[in-house]
């Protein structure tokens, strides 16, 4: 299932883009992990203006899940949103970071 992540770090290092930062990848890989596993919770206390948490209310009765699952799966979505948003940034930083074309893309990930 994270095949992937590999077929890309392993093109991006044929290709001179090595640069990109173990942290990334690794961040990557973690919330990947963290979606199919289930662990152990941690209690996490917010506070959010009156009108969010009421259309949170809505939400959590009109799908029959819980608050807590509401905002479990819009933290996931941001993380993975800020590891991406990392990924594009160290890539950006990276003045000898060769450009990949999109066909070249789609041959190493197999489509």
């Amino acid at each position: 299932m994270m095949t992937w992540i590999f077929k890309v770090r392993d093109l991006l290092r044929t290709r001179g883009g090595s640069k990109i930062s173990v942290a990334s990848i690794v961040y990557i890989i973690y919330i990947a992990h963290k979606q199919r596993l289930p662990t152990m919770s941690t209690t996490v206390s917010i506070r959010l203006p009156e009108d969010i948490a009421e259309l949170l209310d809505r939400i959590a009765r009109e799908t029959e899940r819980s608050r807590s699952f509401h905002v479990q799966k819009a933290v996931i979505a941001y993380l993975e949103e800020f590891a991406d948003a990392q990924v594009a940034l160290d890539r950006l930083r990276n003045k000898d970071d060769k450009v990949i074309t999109a066909g070249d893309m789609r041959k190493v990930l197999g489509l």
